[in-house]
């Protein structure tokens, strides 16, 4: 799902942030220099230009990532409670087995797509390791989009795959919450899947009821984040504009 996020804010803070004094430091630096013809001035001001708006692609894109978080969680907690229905419901064994390999299935098909984001993130990392003289700007921008894909790399990696440990220590207390709860739901499914037997649907709800909890302060957070994402983009773009 990617979206655009392209509208002006009608107001700005009465009191600029440290960043917006240095953008537009950089901005009017540009603005002072383009009169200027000769070879030495041109090329830094191109070179300056294409980091500014390159950054805010990347910005851009961190914001279709995070919003794939966002509906891989949505979709991720709909099959959820729509499989604890189904257990409320049911009190033998029959066709339970199919709606667990539905929930599976739907899970397989989420994770294709999360797969198709954390690729969209690498390539958006490789570009911020490319070396290169930047200013600060530019240097603060590559920054924050470098903590933000570690961040999101953590949540889709989560996810996507509850059963690996993670290889980094970014966003421990993520990993707390949904790495047991979610290699136990799925263990509990898979379980019933191969034998069965109607005492592996106690722990089947049992897990998906802890499971829902973290996937909603999951949501919370997620959802917090992209706001963030906006405003600093809006800003930007603001400031670009004037």
């Amino acid at each position: 799902m990617t979206s655009s996020y392209h509208a002006r804010s009608n107001s700005l803070p009465s009191r600029q942030h440290p960043i917006n004094s240095q953008i537009d430091e950089n901005l009017n630096q540009l603005r002072a220099s383009q009169s200027a013809s000769t070879s030495s001035s041109i090329g830094p001001n191109l070179s300056g230009l294409q980091d500014l708006h390159e950054s805010l692609d990347g910005s851009l894109m961190l914001l279709n990532v995070c919003t794939t978080a966002k509906d891989a969680l949505l979709q991720t907690k709909e099959c959820t409670q729509e499989l604890q229905s189904i257990l409320r419901r049911r009190r033998g064994a029959e066709g339970l087995a199919n709606e667990f390999r539905k929930y599976l299935t739907s899970r397989k098909a989420m994770k294709k797509a999360i797969c198709k984001a954390l690729k969209n993130m690498k390539h958006i990392q490789n570009k911020l390791s490319t070396p290169g003289e930047n200013g600060a700007v530019i240097s603060v921008l590559r920054d924050v989009e470098a903590v933000t894909i570690g961040v999101l790399e953590s949540v889709l990696s989560f996810i996507s795959r509850p059963e690996a440990e993670s290889k980094s220590s970014r966003w421990s207390l993520v990993s707390k919450l949904m790495h047991q709860k979610k290699v136990i739901a799925e263990a509990a499914v898979c379980s019933y899947i191969k034998s069965e037997n109607m005492k592996h649907v106690e722990n089947v709800q049992k897990e998906l009821q802890s499971s829902e909890l973290s996937i909603q302060d999951l949501e919370e957070g997620l959802e917090t984040l992209s706001s963030r994402m906006i405003k600093t983009r809006v800003t930007v773009l603001n400031i670009i504009s004037c």
